[in-house]
């Protein structure tokens, strides 16, 4: 093995120290950036208070959201490895005609690493259930 010289060494050195700078600041930058950041829009929800979009951030909570600490719960809760928390309801499903009012929410994000691009409303049982899952991510709603 060729031995180096001093300024070979040196420049090795420095060379790897950039390498090794660079790839603590990597990792440190990507353990910063939140995992589970969802933006949430409401609206027709019967509550101009509840109506609006807001941030949710959790792990840990926080965010503009008005109840981080009980949403991130419920994701929690939710979430089921190897399931999407927020998949759409199924094409085929059989849902009653039950109308639950006009509100309806977009979410998107990411949660659990994976993005999130789903959106809401009460037009029928199957949404109404669905809906009604996700409180308090999603806020109660005052109905027709």
């Amino acid at each position: 093995m060729p031995r180096l010289t001093g300024l070979a060494f040196a420049l090795a050195l420095a060379a790897l120290s950039t390498c090794s700078t660079a790839s603590v600041s990597s990792a440190a930058a990507v353990a910063r950036a939140p995992l589970d950041h969802l933006t949430l829009t409401v609206a027709d929800s019967g509550d101009p208070a509840a109506d609006g979009t807001y941030e949710l951030v959790c792990h840990p909570a926080g965010g503009t959201h008005p109840s981080p600490q009980a949403a991130c719960e419920r994701l929690d809760e939710l979430t089921t490895w190897g399931t999407d928390p927020f998949a759409p309801v199924p094409p085929d499903s059989m849902c009653t005609m039950q109308y639950g009012g006009p509100a309806t929410a977009h979410v998107t994000g990411t949660w659990a690493g994976r993005p999130v691009d789903a959106s809401f409303n009460r037009a029928d049982g199957c949404e109404v259930a669905r809906w009604d899952d996700f409180v308090p991510v999603l806020p109660t709603t005052n109905g027709a």
